[in-house]
């Protein structure tokens, strides 16, 4: 009997999106987040993408200092293969969103492959009553924001981390992304296989719809072959169902609280793990595999947990 397809779930855990209003499940205490971590590992995700949180009041942290407690606690209680964000915020240098991966040399770590009009400042109208003063403002100029991750923030990003060892998730928001990502390979900067986390739903990338999913990936096959992995995340209602597709067109997964807060159209969320569990069901119930991490490692030729830096 032919061995069912292996599947990736990444599970996105907090993020920089989303504020402590939106959601009462979102986890941004270094205990909150890595609970939610550990649980979503139990529940069936092989990687833990991780952003930080100041402990005192949510807001996005790229401080080595509060990343530290809750990876030690991964560590200690889960083989998930770690992977840290480079993204960040939007207001910040490359130099300071390296940082946290520079620290502690993690098997993976997100690297956005151009810039964009990234912004959700339309969320800052769903809320009257706000548990923080930053958050309002925060979500609001979302909408005069550049993301920016030039080929020059690329390159530094690259070679900083190329004595690590450590993978890149290449988050491509549209087409352009992905040519940006193959002139970087033919000039050196990545090796092949690479991993294209394609995303799909971000205000200011494509849209989140099955014929962009098709075009994304016809797109990738001609430019990388066989050279590359691929995964898919969809923000909001778009999560699940995209999630969906991506499994049965041969790609894995990426569910989370990062991308959206709810479990079904209008209802929140209890937890990363809540997501984790439903998108394995269907992948399950559909005839693939979930990969554990040490499958994901293989699959995606990472160093191994053994050379981390934490």
């Amino acid at each position: 009997m032919a061995r069912k397809p292996r599947t990736i779930i990444t599970c996105a855990i907090t993020g920089a999106i989303h504020t402590p209003t939106m959601s009462d499940a979102l986890p941004w205490t270094c205990e909150q987040i890595a609970g939610q971590a550990l649980a979503a590992s139990e529940a069936g995700a092989s990687i833990l993408h991780l952003h930080a949180r100041n402990p005192e009041n949510g807001a996005p942290s790229v401080d080595p200092v509060d990343f530290a407690p809750f990876l030690a606690r991964i560590r200690q209680a889960s083989d998930a293969v770690v992977n840290i964000s480079t993204g960040g915020s939007l207001s910040l240098s490359i130099q300071d969103r390296i940082r946290p991966a520079m620290t502690f040399s993690p098997e993976m770590c997100s690297m956005n492959m151009g810039s964009m009009n990234f912004s959700f400042h339309p969320l800052a109208a769903r809320y009257s009553e706000w548990k923080f003063d930053w958050e309002k403002t925060y979500v609001e100029n979302s909408e005069a924001s550049i993301f920016r991750n030039t080929f020059r923030d690329i390159r530094e990003a690259a070679t900083s981390l190329a004595p690590h060892g450590t993978k890149f998730e290449h988050e491509c928001y549209d087409i352009s992304h992905l040519y940006n990502l193959k002139f970087c390979m033919d000039t050196g900067l990545f090796k092949a296989p690479v991993f294209i986390q394609f995303v799909l739903g971000i205000l200011g990338g494509i849209g989140a719809d099955v014929e962009n999913l098709v075009f994304m990936k016809r797109t990738a096959d001609k430019l990388f072959g066989d050279d590359y992995r691929w995964s898919v995340l969809a923000a909001g209602a778009s999560q699940i169902p995209m999630a969906t597709t991506a499994s049965q067109m041969g790609g894995h997964v990426r569910v989370g609280l990062e991308d959206s807060l709810f479990i079904t159209r209008g209802k929140l969320a209890e937890s990363n793990a809540q997501q984790v569990t439903k998108i394995r069901r269907i992948v399950e119930e559909l005839g693939n595999e979930i990969a554990s991490p040490d499958e994901a490692r293989e699959i995606l030729g990472l160093k191994g947990g053994d050379r981390v830096g934490f």
